[in-house]
């Protein structure tokens, strides 16, 4: 595919032992940040992306989910908001940046998802706003319960990559 030959050209996805977010041990590791600095490879996802969104608002939780939430917002034309990990202390003291109306519909899209607690989390915060979830479209689904735990909360997964297609 393309684009995980974009990723490995750009290094964004490397091999040896991490420890992830989750505290999961990995001897992969993708940092789709990186590649998202990059407006080919960001192009790319957006494009990928595009077809799976159909209409409303698109969402990202910061920091990783930011670029591809804009990429995805220019390709589309469509509104997106940024949804932060915790509420800000100041201002409107929100969580969420950008206007998301009661009973609209949103995908939320995702630089990686592995457990899926973050993803969880950015379905909650959305659907206590009102808003109804289309789907989560991620860049790289790790197949370790992500996509288990959105189909626990009643959401659809979509990714562009597997983690079988980036083991060595």
């Amino acid at each position: 595919m393309k684009l995980k030959g974009m990723l490995e050209e750009c290094g964004a996805v490397k091999y040896g032992d991490f420890t992830l977010t989750s505290g999961k041990k990995s001897d992969y590791y993708v940092d789709i940040k990186l590649a998202s600095t990059k407006p080919w490879i960001l192009k790319e996802i957006a494009g990928a992306m595009h077809p799976h969104v159909d209409g409303g608002v698109i969402a990202g939780m910061e920091l990783g989910a930011v670029p591809i939430a804009t990429a995805l917002a220019l390709e589309t034309g469509l509104p997106f908001v940024i949804i932060r990990k915790e509420k800000k202390g100041h201002g409107t003291k929100g969580r969420i940046e950008g206007e998301l109306e009661q009973d609209c519909t949103v995908t939320v899209v995702e630089d990686v998802i592995t457990t899926g607690l973050s993803s969880v989390e950015t379905v909650r915060v959305i659907r206590e706003q009102g808003a109804r979830i289309n789907r989560v479209l991620v860049v790289v689904d790790r197949q370790e319960g992500g996509r288990e735990a959105l189909e626990d909360a009643g959401v659809e997964l979509i990714s562009l990559l597997k983690g079988d297609e980036l083991k060595r």
